[in-house]
């Protein structure tokens, strides 16, 4: 705020500048201010005189200007509280750990909106240069970290995946959940698996579907492996996809019966209106005969054909009903009985897979497996019998504990075992190693389809090096549940490594993954 007035700065500007000796005191004691304010006032009308009229920018100008960066100031703070800390190294990993996890492109993109903003965010032709590149480096890892799965990828899961008709190989060994084997290949004939197949010198055991181009390349491996004289490989038929289409038709046989039953009911309400409007009724009422016939015909046939579903589904169980371990020859007498039961041509398909010897190759493998940990018969026995109680206890309620011998009965199995082998705590650990991971099914390998048909659903196309980035980061994935919680596939499997963090392992180099 101005003490003194603007023509009284003028006026000391003037007597400074253009007055004789002797005005600059009068001026001063006229406008009752020091001699030194009179200087200073002539100093600063000169200096703004000059400012005005040296070609600068004028004071609106500059207020104009300063009005502009002040709202430009605004909206940069504005922005940067809608912002995090994202350097460019991390957008990278983003990028790519996203697309491993199965999010496609656009999802990628509309993420990096949210975080760095529109205009800020990476072009897709950007984003898609990252991805292939990562590609490439995945693709760059797996060949020494497969060099070290090769020794201890005893058993696997094998089956097809179709991508825009073109099948990929994939195979999951089932204890770990490595997911080892994801090529993309021109075709699935056996030749094309049995090279896949190749390059797992040491499995031991495969389960798969009864598909004949992978059947054909299993066995072109065992005729290779009989004339090196090599080691066997043991092939036995998923129990899943025979299960799976048990039911598929026993769904269907059901539906066939509930249409012929509510035809049957049609049909004797039409002979109740008849009668009740006085017609003849003897052409309804044997047409209404004749749909009974049928209906209660394939109702019979129907319960027929489950109860013989149900004898087969038991034999591929690991334990009877009754508890015993399941072997191979009380299986086939139970599936022999059982075949007579399923007729008609929907049931082929379930019976071929039943009368094909692979179908029970689980149970050949389980048993010499528990003879290779527990030799002696009466301690194996007795060490079986308490795995299978033991998972048999009656689970406690809240509404008061639990009653019966179902308890307990474990516990006296234990005291049997003690009485057969002092240190039977050891064997008991072999033979229920060997139980836990006995595999009857390729379900393994059925969850990897069904994460892959989830990537299929989002990206257009899948390159293999695409398939390799995502094989690394599955084998990378810390499984967040379940009784696998806590690790990732590779640790399961026993692959050394100094991390086990998807991108550390990514940007690896070559030595340290071998």
């Amino acid at each position: 705020m101005l003490k003194i007035p603007i023509a009284a700065w003028i006026a000391n500007a003037a007597a400074c500048l253009t007055g004789t000796y002797g005005d600059v005191t009068r001026q001063a004691e006229a406008a009752e201010c020091s001699r030194q304010t009179v200087y200073d006032h002539a100093q600063k009308v000169q200096a703004a005189v000059a400012a005005e009229h040296s070609g600068g920018p004028t004071h609106a100008e500059l207020i104009q200007e300063n009005e502009h960066l002040r709202q430009e100031n605004a909206r940069l703070w504005d922005w940067l509280a809608q912002t995090i800390e994202f350097p460019a190294s991390k957008e990278h990993e983003f990028t790519v750990t996203a697309t491993a996890m199965g999010l496609s492109l656009n999802q990628v993109l509309t993420l990096l909106a949210l975080i760095l903003g529109t205009h800020a965010r990476p072009s897709r032709s950007t984003i898609q240069r990252r991805i292939q590149a990562a590609g490439q480096k995945a693709a760059c890892v797996l060949k020494p970290l497969d060099r070290q799965c090769r020794t201890l990828v005893l058993v696997g899961c094998l089956d097809e995946i179709f991508f825009h008709r073109r099948p990929i190989l994939v195979g999951v060994e089932p204890t770990s959940m490595v997911w080892f084997l994801g090529q993309k290949a021109d075709d699935r004939q056996g030749a094309t698996w049995l090279k896949a197949l190749n390059e797992w010198p040491a499995l031991q055991d495969v389960v798969a579907d009864a598909g004949t181009g992978l059947q054909a390349g299993i066995n072109r491996v065992q005729q290779q492996r009989r004339e090196g004289r090599l080691a066997l490989l043991e092939n036995g038929w998923d129990v899943f996809h025979t299960a799976q289409e048990a039911r598929r038709v026993l769904r269907l046989s059901w539906s066939r019966v509930e249409r012929l039953w509510e035809q049957a009911e049609v049909a004797t309400r039409q002979v109740a209106q008849a009668q009740q409007q006085g017609r003849d009724a003897r052409g309804v009422a044997a047409a209404a005969r004749s749909a009974w016939t049928k209906a209660e015909a394939a109702f019979a046939r129907c319960e027929r054909s489950e109860a013989g579903w149900r004898i087969a589904h038991a034999a591929l169980q690991v334990f009877r009903p009754d508890g015993q371990l399941n072997d191979r020859c009380w299986a086939a007498q139970q599936i022999a009985s059982a075949l007579p039961k399923l007729l008609g041509r929907e049931w082929s398909k379930v019976c071929g897979f039943l009368r094909a010897p692979e179908t029970l190759t689980f149970l050949d493998r389980l048993h010499r497996q528990l003879r290779e940990a527990q030799p002696d018969e009466e301690r194996l026995g007795a060490l079986v019998r308490l795995w299978w109680l033991r998972r048999q206890r009656p689970r406690g309620s809240p509404s008061g504990p639990t009653a019966g011998s179902g308890h307990v009965a474990h516990l006296v199995q234990m005291v049997v075992c003690h009485h057969g082998d002092a240190n039977w705590q050891e064997s008991y650990r072999r033979v229920a190693r060997v139980l836990r991971q006995t595999v009857r099914a390729s379900s393994a390998v059925e969850c990897m389809n069904s994460v892959l048909r989830m990537h299929q659903a989002r990206h257009r196309t899948v390159s293999q090096g695409l398939l390799d980035l995502k094989r690394l980061y599955w084998n990378c994935r810390v499984f967040r549940e379940g009784k696998r919680r806590g690790c990732c596939p590779y640790q399961h499997l026993g692959v050394k490594l100094p991390s086990y963090d998807f991108w550390s392992v990514l940007h690896m180099a070559t030595g340290e993954a071998t």
